[in-house]
Parts: C-alpha cells; sequence; structure tokens
C-alpha cells in the first residue's frame, strides 16, 4: 500500500542516515525495547527480559582559558611618557552550564529458577560510548564487569565513525574482514577470549543473531533488523529525514553514490 511505501526503510539494512548524532539517540532508546519486545515470548517462562539503566554525569566541556587581564601601552602622552593604563573591561553575560545527568538502557536477560540471575547482557553501543569521557568510562566499566562474571555479553554497533569499543579487539575483527557495524557475541564459561562475531558493511542486512541463554537451553534468534524498523516506523524518520542531503556522518564516494539510487527509487 502507499503508507506501507511511505513508512518502511528504504535502505536493505542500517539506514546510514539515522547515524546522525542529532538523530540516533531517538532511535536509541526505542530499539533497546523493542529487542526486548521481541525476546520476551522467545524465553518465556523461565526466563524474563529486562531493561536496566546505566547512569553517568557529563559535564561541561572543557574550553581554552585565557587570561583574566589584559594591559594595554597607550600612546604617549603628557610631554612623551609612555604610560600603561589596565583597559576597562565590559561586564560578562554570566551562564551556568550544568551537569547533565544521562540513562542509557540495555537489556538484561533474567532466569527466575537461579533467583533471577543475570544471564546475559545486551548492549546498543550510544555515540557516548564510543568517545573519550564518562560516557565511555562507564559502558566499559560495564563490559569489564559482565565478561567477569558468568553472564554472557552481546554487543550491537551500529555507528561507523568513533573509536572502536566493543570487547573484541579492533584488530582481531577490523584485519580479518570490512565491516561498518559489528555485532559481538562473547559468551560466559571458560574460554572468553572467543567472540562469535556479525559484520555488515552498509549494503548488507543486518543480522539475525544466536542470542545465549543458561546451561544446556538452546539460543534463540535476535532480529536486530526487525527492531530497527521498528524504531524508525514509530519515530516516523522516512518524514523527517532529508535523504536528498549527503549522509552525516559521510559515507564513502561510492556508497554515497548507491545511497542516493536508492532514495531516488524510494521517492513516492
Amino acid at each position: 500500500s502507499q503508507r506501507e511505501r511511505t513508512m518502511a526503510m528504504i535502505f536493505p539494512g542500517m539506514d546510514p542516515y539515522l547515524e546522525n548524532p542529532a538523530v540516533f539517540p531517538g532511535i536509541h532508546g526505542p530499539m533497546v525495547v523493542y529487542l526486548r519486545d521481541q525476546l520476551t515470548p522467545l524465553i518465556r517462562p523461565r526466563y524474563l527480559a529486562s531493561v536496566g539503566e546505566r547512569v553517568y554525569v557529563e559535564g561541561p566541556e572543557q574550553r581554552p582559558i585565557g587570561p583574566d587581564v589584559w594591559v594595554q601601552e597607550t600612546g604617549r602622552q603628557g610631554g612623551g611618557r609612555a604610560v600603561a593604563d589596565v583597559a576597562v573591561l565590559d561586564e560578562p553575560v554570566l551562564v551556568e552550564v550544568p551537569d547533565v545527568e544521562i540513562r542509557e538502557p540495555y537489556i538484561e536477560i533474567l532466569d527466575r529458577e537461579s533467583g533471577m540471575q543475570v544471564v546475559t547482557v545486551i548492549e546498543l553501543v550510544s555515540p557516548t560510548n564510543k568517545y573519550a569521557g564518562p560516557g565511555r568510562d562507564a559502558y566499559v566499566a560495564k563490559q569489564r564487569e559482565v565478561r567477569g562474571s558468568a553472564t554472557h555479553l552481546v554487543e550491537i554497533d551500529l555507528l561507523r565513525y568513533g573509536p572502536h569499543v566493543l570487547a573484541v579487539p579492533e584488530a582481531r575483527a577490523a584485519g580479518r574482514f570490512p565491516y561498518d557495524y559489528l555485532v559481538s557475541v562473547n559468551r560466559a564459561g571458560a574460554r572468553r577470549t572467543r567472540f562469535e562475531l556479525y559484520p555488515r558493511t552498509v549494503r548488507q542486512p543486518l543480522p539475525r543473531i544466536r542470542m545465549p541463554l543458561a546451561g544446556d537451553d538452546p539460543d534463540v534468534p535476535l532480529d536486530i533488523r526487525a527492531a530497527l524498523e521498528q524504531a524508525y516506523e514509530a519515530g516516523s524518520y522516512r518524514q523527517r529525514i532529508d535523504y536528498h542531503e549527503p549522509c552525516e556522518p559521510p559515507l564513502a564516494s561510492d556508497d554515497q553514490a548507491w545511497a542516493d539510487q536508492l532514495t531516488r527509487t524510494a521517492e513516492p
């Protein structure tokens, strides 16, 4: 139908226009909820899927600090004698930049048979997780905590830009195959050095992955693309994004040409 054509995502995998730092935060929270909702009927009755929050505080950005006062040498006055006057300073406008409390959601799979023990943690990486600062510090601390426990760790990075933050070493991933997006599953147990990776380029569909549970229980599927589609439609992003503009952050020139062709074809 015309409505389905209007609302449907244009790209076969991740929509790179959603990576814009001004757009992605609006996708992040709903997508985490839709991933949880997708899992819930697959893991009942033994397990529960719960959305947790990681809380940290971001302060104002550090800015270069100049001198408090400067001294200006005037022209010659009073018989040729040079004098130095303190410049007249204007009154400043005072602006207070408060610290901001940031709440980032993630998913925990809880095992009812073991007293609500956390079996699996699922993280959807946000822009603040990738750059130096309290957001990355909080993410890495949680990552380290999970990997030091008997809990599986699933990490989903749908952001092309920013330093690598997933637990798998970047050299072990980037050195083997090209990718723009990366999903990693690190299972609990004796071999925490093993990672199941799902690399994808911008032109490839997002993966359906195998999500581990406790003991000998079989893995359940997690469809990342389906959750992204739900968040995309619920937020009306097809109508909000200007697909006539170049992608931000930029695509490689050949990928931008490919994206332009897709968006032209998708126009009603």
